[in-house]
């Protein structure tokens, strides 16, 4: 059969110039449906006018839809709520004790019963919670600002700023965080003094070199991004970039590890608390009662499960919440999502 009566009808080719490849000379027609006739128009498009959301607007809409999330921020409120408006929760006068309830179980009114002093556990609870959650969350201040200074300033500008920032870092990042508070709290002049504050300023020398090198690590990262060259081009001093450009996208990671920090110093004030360094015993904590428990752990272990609990799930609770707010800022896990 002659080569130009077997053609393609539609394409206008012959078969034969399909078949070796030989089609790059032709023009071959391409059909396309009318706008009016796809179905999928209105799901696939996209709003040309719409403002372009931010990483936090982001991160944002992924946290309201985690069961994590949900969960860990309801109990941190339910715990805020304790620690600031205790008599909400109880009526009962923590420090109204009475030696001939010493050890009675749970009744009405005193859900937990009493402990060896006569004094109700519940409301030690309730009560103890504000000394134990200001310890946390004024530490995590305190260490976010000494931390995420330092480490800013060793990432932006380096050299030897750097060096000797990054040097200091190391030497209090080898102390082990409680180790070195023993030590201090034995200092005349924190052992004489003790008080919510001189925990609060105890933990923070100690926390800071973690979030100082996260904090460097980010900055480093963002300093050579192109927005911030951008704003150097246009005439933005450097102290200003690292204010405006810098910091502000460098504080996700921070953000993460105070969250799940904040759970720590919890725990490493109820330690110091348990060995007799921390706070006062005048002063109601979780790591007081704790303490004050051990000697009945054999007779009456509820005295020392009640107050581990509360602990426990505060801390618990922070950390959830850090490892939402974590998968939140990840770009990977969002794009996987």
């Amino acid at each position: 059969m002659p080569e130009n009566q077997n053609q393609n009808p539609e394409a206008g080719l012959p078969i034969s110039k399909i078949r070796a490849g030989k089609v790059s000379k032709y023009t071959i027609p391409h059909f396309v449906a009318p706008l009016d006739e796809t179905p999928l128009q209105g799901v696939d498009a996209v709003k040309e006018t719409g403002k372009p959301l931010s990483m936090w607007a982001e991160a944002w809409r992924s946290l309201r839809k985690r069961p994590l999330f949900i969960i860990s921020a309801l109990l941190i409120i339910v715990v805020i709520a304790i620690a600031t408006i205790p008599g909400l929760f109880t009526s009962v006068d923590p420090t109204s004790c009475y030696l001939e309830f010493s050890n009675e179980g749970p009744s009405s009114g005193h859900p937990m019963g009493y402990n060896f002093q006569g004094c109700d556990v519940y409301a030690r609870a309730i009560h103890g919670t504000r000394a134990s959650l200001m310890v946390g969350i004024f530490t995590t201040i305190f260490v976010v600002l000494i931390g995420g200074t330092i480490g800013a300033l060793a990432g932006f500008y380096g050299g030897w700023l750097d060096t000797i920032l990054a040097r200091l870092g190391d030497i209090f990042f080898a102390l082990p965080m409680v180790l070195g508070a023993i030590i201090v709290m034995q200092l005349p002049a924190f052992r004489d003094n003790k008080s919510v504050w001189t925990v609060i300023v105890t933990l923070a020398i100690f926390g800071w070199p973690q979030v100082a090198r996260i904090t460097r690590g980010a900055v480093l990262e963002a300093r050579d991004a192109d927005f911030v060259k951008a704003s150097r081009a246009l005439g933005l001093s450097r102290g200003k970039s690292l204010l405006k450009h810098v910091i502000p996208n460098a504080m996700a990671p921070v953000i993460v590890v105070a969250t799940v920090n904040l759970g720590v110093y919890i725990v490493a004030e109820a330690t110091l608390s348990f060995l007799g360094l921390g706070l006062p015993f005048e002063v109601m904590s979780w790591g007081n009662d704790i303490s004050s428990a051990q000697s009945q752990l054999r007779n009456n272990p509820m005295m020392l499960m009640w107050p581990a609990l509360f602990l426990s799930v505060t801390v618990l609770s922070f950390i959830m919440l850090g490892d939402a707010v974590r998968d939140a800022l990840d770009p990977k896990s969002r794009k996987g999502n």
